[in-house]
């Protein structure tokens, strides 16, 4: 009974269900009118042929006649009353048999079910909750954010405006809850006093205003924003955000971040502690054909090797893996030690000539902003001509015109270019220009975005060296923001990330844990009781109460999860 109360009090909120109901009524009480008319007529046409029935009578025969039953007891014997007979007969095939049955359908059926469909997802929290992460947008970085935080045990809800969409996640199996986030009600539903974090990642003018009802309701909980526009991030910060994400421009910042142009460094992703992560490209170093025991890094810089880049594929560390001409190893270290890699890195693969951008759009132009900054020349191939306009002094040099076009590739520099930044918003198109730039420059480095998690292996097997994918850029912005740690992004599949050491591993050994062998995961540090130990050797031993730090994708975390927990 509560469910079916529920329904009705969905059905009747709504206006348009009520002009619907309205309208069904008022066709039933017309044709209790006709229905009427006839029993009326009736009478008169019985009495006209000498025949007496009860005013009853009238009404049975004419519902009889309309609804095509006619049991046949009771008939006319003058041509009138036939006539009368057959009226009534059309009159009740097309209000009873056909209009009836579909206005019923279309006013009241088709209501009814979508009230049964759009009340299944849920409009409150559980009572109780707590420690939770709000999300107020479904969208790409909302979906792989609530599997990260199922992962990391922690729980999320997702607020969805729109009923038929709510039902439709719940039914998935995302925990939702039906509500608009731009009214107070909603977020005393979510339970906003006890939420870990509010992730606001609408546009930037609903997240303005999502972020004052938040503050209007719960003061003190953090809100990181996402924002579109960089002018828009002084406006979230004054409505109360606790962290504004700009993530198109950090998206082209970690992009250009990957550029090798000049002479051969080590780049530097990440830090945690005093340790720094970096990753460098062997192309052109004595590096290439070795293995990795046989660089000898760790005894001539002190840095560890914890994971190669294998053509957008990131591969184990393991002692006999061999460097090839496109390899990118990811190393931990020092500031002091990546001081010293770096000046074995620097009298190698020299090329000053131009990095090449195409796309002009706001990742484009982070981008460029970001070589500009370390002084590396960029050409920019744009093919709109507004933003042409808009161009001018952000790159040393731009094109207007296809990058889909041969001569323009070539006449921006394609040819002698170190590396490329596809950076157009289209998946699709960055796959094809990946496939492009590779054939018509084989030793190009090609660092491309993309939208969708769901391309990165298409876009790796066409050819790009290293991809990232503004969905999980957002994802750890926000998972960083969430822990209150600096942004790490690896690459597009690969995580930094804590779990507690699994009881059947405590008392062990790293080494006889076995973990990197078993998972192809690298512990980079182990904590316990606020002490850190920084690239563990493999002698320590994994304290009960104590937390691993890993980098790996996530199908190796699944693994390790599978494994040992």
């Amino acid at each position: 009974m509560k469910f079916l109360g529920t329904q009705l009090s969905y059905l009747l909120s709504q206006r348009q269900l009520r002009q619907n109901l309205s309208a069904l009524l008022k066709y039933v009480a017309f044709l209790g009118v006709v229905i009427a008319v006839y029993a009326v007529a009736f009478h008169f046409i019985m009495a006209y042929e000498g025949q007496k029935h009860s005013w009853l009578t009238g009404v049975y025969w004419t519902l009889t006649v309309m609804s095509t039953l006619g049991f046949g007891d009771i008939t006319f014997h003058s041509d009138l009353g036939r006539i009368f007979s057959i009226v009534v007969l059309l009159t009740g095939v097309v209000m009873l048999l056909i209009v009836l049955p579909f206005a019923f359908i279309r006013f009241f059926y088709a209501p009814w079910l979508e009230a049964q469909l759009n009340t299944r997802a849920p409009r409150a929290a559980p009572e109780g909750t707590s420690g939770h992460v709000v999300i107020c947008k479904h969208d790409p970085i909302a979906r792989e954010l609530i599997e990260r935080l199922r992962l990391m045990q922690i729980p999320s809800f997702l607020l969805e405006p729109d009923p038929a969409a709510a039902a439709e996640h719940f039914a998935n199996g995302v925990s939702v809850v039906a509500g608009d986030p731009e009214s107070s009600s909603t977020w005393d539903a979510v339970r906003v006093r006890r939420v870990r974090a509010v992730v606001a990642n609408s546009d930037d003018a609903r997240n303005t205003n999502i972020t004052l009802t938040v503050r209007q309701e719960a003061p003190d909980v953090p809100i990181i924003a996402t924002v579109e526009s960089e002018d828009s991030i002084d406006i979230l910060e004054l409505a109360g955000a606790t962290e504004v994400l700009p993530l198109k421009q950090r998206l082209g910042e970690a992009l250009a971040n990957r550029v090798n142009a000049g002479h051969a460094e080590a780049h530097v992703i990440g830090e945690f502690r005093d340790l720094v992560i970096a990753e460098f490209p062997v192309h052109n170093t004595p590096f290439v054909g070795r293995t990795l025991r046989d660089t000898k890094l760790r005894e001539a810089t002190g840095v560890s090797v914890v994971g190669v880049w294998e053509r957008g594929h990131f591969e184990a560390a393991r002692p006999d893996r061999e460097l090839l001409e496109f390899s990118v190893p990811v190393v931990i270290g020092t500031r002091e030690q990546l001081l010293d890699l770096n000046m074995l890195l620097v009298i190698y693969d020299t090329n000053y000539d131009p990095t090449l951008v195409i796309g002009g759009g706001k990742v484009g132009c982070a981008a460029a902003a970001a070589l500009k900054r370390r002084s590396v020349p960029v050409h920019i191939v744009e093919r709109s001509e507004a933003l042409v306009q808009r161009l001018s002094g952000v790159a040393d040099r731009v094109i207007a015109g296809d990058a889909a076009d041969r001569e323009v590739l070539l006449g921006a520099g394609l040819a002698e270019a170190p590396a490329v930044i596809l950076s157009t918003n289209d998946d699709s198109i960055n796959v094809y220009l990946a496939v492009y730039c590779r054939r018509l420059n084989p030793d190009l480095r090609i660092i491309s975005r993309i939208t969708h998690g769901r391309n990165l292996e298409a876009i790796h097997r066409a050819g790009a060296d290293f991809v990232l994918s503004y969905s999980s850029l957002g994802v750890e912005s926000v998972v960083s923001a969430v822990h209150g740690r600096e942004l790490m992004m690896l690459g597009a599949g690969v995580e930094l990330f804590h779990v507690d050491v699994p009881q059947r591993l405590s008392g062990k050994s790293l080494a006889e844990s076995d973990i990197g062998a078993r998972t192809g995961l690298n512990v980079i540090a182990l904590q316990r009781d606020g002490t850190v130990v920084c690239n563990p050797p493999s002698s320590v031993s994994l304290p009960a109460d104590g937390e691993l730090l890993m980098i790996g994708t996530q199908e190796q975390r699944l693994e390790f999860m599978r494994l040992f927990r």
